[in-house]
């Protein structure tokens, strides 16, 4: 199978289920919406190492936001255990602290049905101050602060949703599959209920369940697509002439969510000289049991 004359493997990635968050943080600016976003998501790229897997999914603009401010949706993806732990920490340390902030949930934009609801009880900051208040039709707390007052509701939508979605780009050279890796993750920030969490939405260090040497390692290296050991191990798949490799790593609401973004994102990727292949990574089905075939997730471009 070829996409703009790039071979796409006859793969798929693999998934496993989440639960999922989505809070609006607004201010005064875009810029300080934005700042308090990027605070808030931090140290959430992979549930390798992190308590949770968090990103910025879109930019809210202020004719959509129940106080008519700038915003941005983040979506915070955790256990359902600990979820409700990972939005309280987060809201509370780095959007209640964050200059003209307010918070609000937006689970309901981005789907049909809100199953959870979490309670995240931060008026108590208030120390007996706080008062309730409504805000563009939703009832939310007010909290006296140094700067004037922080606005924020207090119950926000959880969902069940999917993590790990996919796809490996594979260049030529370094600056051509990192140039696509970049327009790929361009492309899936137009997708709303997705989110690619890590540093840029893009993974340089992609892992395999385990460790083959390091029986203490919960993950390690994937050296089937390494391309420094192409010619050193025996199960390598790195195609001839591929000199880097980025994996992008997708998180969403649902399914077809995750289809969407996997197909914008790679649809770009493609369009960029030096891009050679495109992959995913799978682990025959014991990381989860959601599987997105390259060929059906492109089916309608192929």
């Amino acid at each position: 199978m070829e996409l703009n004359g790039v071979t796409i493997d006859d793969t798929y990635a693999e998934a496993f289920p989440t639960w999922v968050a989505r809070p609006i943080i607004t201010a005064v600016t875009e810029e300080w919406a934005y700042k308090a976003a990027v605070e808030a998501v931090g140290f959430a790229t992979s549930t390798i190492g992190c308590p949770a897997e968090a990103g910025i999914d879109c930019f809210v603009s202020p004719d959509e936001t129940p106080d008519g401010r700038p915003g941005y949706a983040i979506m915070i993806c955790a256990s359902k255990k600990k979820l409700k732990e990972q939005v309280v920490e987060r809201l509370a340390e780095c959007i209640l602290t964050a200059p003209t902030t307010a918070v609000f949930d937006g689970l309901a934009d981005v789907v049909a049905e809100v199953p959870e609801k979490l309670p995240v009880k931060l008026h108590f900051f208030g120390d007996g101050y706080e008062e309730k208040r409504e805000v563009g039709g939703r009832t939310v707390w007010a909290i006296p602060i140094m700067e004037g007052e922080y606005i924020g509701e207090e119950e926000f939508g959880a969902v069940k949703g999917v993590a790990g979605g996919n796809f490996f780009i594979m260049g030529e050279n370094q600056m051509a599959a990192l140039t696509a890796a970049q327009a790929a993750v361009d492309a899936i920030s137009g997708v709303c209920g997705v989110i690619t969490p890590f540093p840029g939405g893009i993974v340089a260090s992609g892992s395999k369940v385990g460790s083959k040497k390091y029986k203490f390692m919960g993950a390690s290296t994937n050296e089937a697509y390494c391309p420094t050991l192409r010619d050193k191990v025996e199960n390598s798949k790195v195609p001839e002439g591929v000199k880097a490799i980025y994996e992008l790593v997708i998180d969403g609401v649902d399914e077809d969510s995750i289809r969407t973004a996997m197909a914008e994102g790679i649809r770009a990727a493609t369009k960029v000289p030096g891009v050679k292949f495109i992959s995913a990574g799978n682990f025959g089905g014991s990381l989860g049991p959601f599987k997105f075939e390259l060929k059906d997730v492109l089916a309608e471009y192929l």
